[in-house]
């Protein structure tokens, strides 16, 4: 067996472990100021939106010996806006400019041809009308809702409320973070974009409903034992999914990462960065939030019921009485009166102290 995987059997079986919940505050604090930094990030600098969001024109050239920053430079004084350009696996470039209508898409389309020494007709435009853009965000948003709705009842359902509540707050969490990191990076936000965003949403419920599914396992009459308070047994249920929720997220990230950093950036298809960096900062916020949010805030809310209040109590009194007896058995032998030997099995009736009762026949 591997060493990762015999760390993981360890873990599950409680050899080792680490305290997650016990060290909850930290987490919360580092998510904190995470969701903080993507929150000013988002503020300050705002979202790229692509012009499917904002409307705008599209133009691809044939294949062109152009590079990318004269293009962009081209662009730019034709139409006075910010342009997006990318060259195309077949050397082709495909040009965004965001905020054209019909008459001035023409007008930059016969500058471009000037400038690329080409004939018009050979550069294609096409043009997105803002509205098609806030029919799209639109769309985004209510799909948005709608999970997360379903996600709820259907938690609140399977397992309880808190479990619900908390494995909301973790998507949330995740959300802000994969957007506040396209703020400060600058990505474009596309269509792919809110498809990766709600694929990320699917993977980080699954991570969570995995701790969710042991933890309700072995919770099961917790009450009627004195052994574990329920933050303990949560943390047994985070520990034993640890191996396989760091698996699950590798393997899913070796093959984002492959389109993130070596299709988009080393092969320059920039048409990969918009899915492929919410994939990646998604499934990394997923898997952290599953392990360091949703399972301590559910084990936050329950510690708060009088049954879980009133289990604690008996299992820390329990514990402090077990303390005590081994610390009675443990004190060293020095005065008589203050330390009494423990006697196992008859006392030995042979010794000096013995008293024998005189031989002969009774009476």
């Amino acid at each position: 067996m591997s060493k990762l995987g015999n760390l993981g059997a360890r873990l599950h079986r409680g050899e080792v472990s680490y305290d997650f919940i016990g060290h909850r505050k930290l987490w919360y604090g580092i998510s904190v100021l995470i969701t903080i930094t993507a929150i000013l990030g988002l503020a300050v600098r705002g979202l790229n939106m692509g012009i499917d969001f904002q409307g705008g024109a599209v133009f691809t050239t044939e294949k062109t010996g152009v590079s990318v920053s004269q293009a962009e430079d081209y662009a730019e004084e034709a139409s006075g806006h910010q342009a997006v350009v990318q060259k195309l696996g077949n050397g082709t470039l495909r040009i965004q400019i965001a905020g054209m209508d019909t008459q001035q898409s023409d007008d930059i389309k016969t500058e471009l041809a000037k400038d690329f020494k080409v004939d018009p007709e050979t550069i294609a435009a096409d043009l997105v009308g803002p509205s098609w853009g806030d029919q799209i965000a639109d769309k985004a948003w209510q799909g948005l809702a709608i999970f997360m709705i379903l996600v709820v009842i259907y938690l609140a359902i399977a397992f309880e409320w808190r479990m619900a509540i908390a494995a909301l707050v973790a998507l949330i969490h995740d959300i802000t973070i994969t957007v506040g990191i396209y703020a400060l990076v600058g990505f474009e936000v596309t269509p792919g974009t809110v498809i990766g965003l709600l694929t990320i949403l699917g993977y980080s419920l699954y991570d969570t409903v995995v701790v969710f599914d042991s933890l309700k396992e072995q919770t099961k009459d917790l009450t009627k034992q004195t052994r574990f308070t329920y933050s303990e047994v949560a943390n047994r249920s985070i520990n034993g999914t640890l191996v396989r929720s760091i698996n699950t997220t590798v393997v899913a990230l070796l093959p984002v990462a492959g389109l993130l950093f070596i299709g988009g950036g080393v092969l320059g298809a920039g048409t990969l960065n918009d899915i492929s960096l919410s994939l990646f900062v998604g499934l990394a916020a997923g898997a952290y939030s599953s392990i360091f949010i949703a399972t301590p805030l559910v084990a936050d809310l329950k510690e708060r019921e009088p049954q879980m209040k009133a289990l604690k109590k008996r299992v820390l009194a329990k514990r402090a009485q077990a303390a005590q007896d081994e610390e009675f058995v443990r004190t060293p032998e020095g005065d008589p009166e203050d330390a009494t030997p423990a006697v196992v099995g008859p006392r030995d009736q042979s010794g000096p102290r013995s008293r024998r009762r005189p031989s002969g026949k009774r009476r």
